[in-house]
């Protein structure tokens, strides 16, 4: 029996980029749906929960952006932005709305199936050579804060955190090494395992969304810990 393809959403208002990233990712094995503006990107989602999302920032009325916020308050599926906005700020702003990865036009399909690739890995669980089980990160009585990365989950008490898969993946490689100082450099080829586009401050974005979900006070964080000037380290309540 073949496997079954996984389900992937093209969100693009240009025809002619939309039609041929389908047909190239259709030849990938995905079963691909198109979105040619936010609006019907995110009836989409609600209707269809795909398994990734290909999300241009130029859609019209409702942008890329929007899109991304919205879908992330419900769902935690891969999202990679394709955009010909290749400023910082721009892709600082993709990240901070929720988006997973970035690549910036002209670009080549097999750049997009790569990224697409790895983020299927990420999404398939911890590294191997780890055994899944759960550890306490914060033993805070009134809710302590649990990874469990064989089953791909946080909780502070009985709560589940709403983390997106990069931070999940962060979140980890951290946790592994308690104490340990990672420099940017390190947690990028760790956890976007393609090298993403070599801008280490993605690092510090997604540091600083994992905060507001883990931390008990996001501005004073104790948990997720800066040591200046040579990365981030993680030090368990």
């Amino acid at each position: 029996m073949s496997a079954v393809a996984l389900r992937l959403l093209v969100v693009e208002d240009d025809d002619s980029i939309r039609t041929a990233l389908r047909w190239a990712l259709e030849d990938e094995g995905y079963d691909v749906a198109e979105a040619a503006s936010g609006e019907d990107a995110v009836r989409a989602v609600a209707m269809a929960a795909p398994d990734l999302m290909v999300v241009d920032l130029m859609l019209g009325s409702m942008d890329g952006y929007a899109v991304i916020r919205e879908v992330r308050r419900d769902h935690d599926l891969p999202i990679i932005v394709v955009s010909a906005r290749a400023d910082t700020h721009d892709i600082v702003a993709a990240l901070e709305a929720g988006a997973d990865d970035y690549v910036t036009k002209p670009f080549e399909v097999k750049e997009i199936t790569a990224r697409l690739r790895a983020l299927r890995r990420r999404a398939g669980g911890g590294t191997p050579d780890r055994s899944p089980g759960e550890v306490v990160l914060d033993s805070d009585p009134a809710g302590p804060l649990v990874l469990n990365e064989g089953r791909g989950t946080v909780h502070r008490g009985d709560e589940q955190l709403p983390l997106t898969l990069t931070e999940f993946r962060l979140l980890c490689e951290l946790a592994a090494s308690p104490g340990r100082v990672f420099s940017r450099q390190a947690l990028l080829e760790r956890v976007w395992e393609h090298g993403f586009f070599g801008d280490e401050r993605i690092v510090d974005v997604h540091v600083r969304r994992l905060r507001t979900k883990v931390e008990n006070d996001p501005s004073a964080p104790r948990l997720v810990v800066t040591v200046r000037g040579l990365g981030y380290r993680l030090d368990p309540q």
